[in-house]
């Protein structure tokens, strides 16, 4: 099993994600190959919370150009996680 921390890559930290951690939902960049039974292992390790439900969504990185430059974004992978009511992240507070 992989360590929790490698799954867990870091909180997304938008507007979007804020507004849905108000419905008890919180967003997370994750590891590409984590799947959602992984996923929900590692959010409930690291915050001593019960996940109720994980939805992922891949995202395509975008050509960018710096200086003139061409490059490209990553791909990543995020998670959206709603946790059972009452539970929170204090991160996101």
């Amino acid at each position: 099993m992989k360590n929790p921390r490698d799954i867990i890559k870091w909180p997304l930290v938008t507007e979007k994600s804020y507004s849905l951690a108000g419905q008890n939902k919180y967003t997370f960049a994750v590891d590409p190959s984590a799947n959602k039974i992984e996923i929900k292992k590692a959010v409930e390790e690291l915050f001593k919370v019960k996940v109720l439900k994980i939805n992922t969504i891949n995202v395509k990185g975008k050509p960018v150009r710096v200086r003139n430059i061409p490059g490209h974004k990553s791909d990543r992978k995020k998670a959206i996680v709603t946790l059972k009511e009452g539970d929170k992240i204090e991160i996101f507070s």
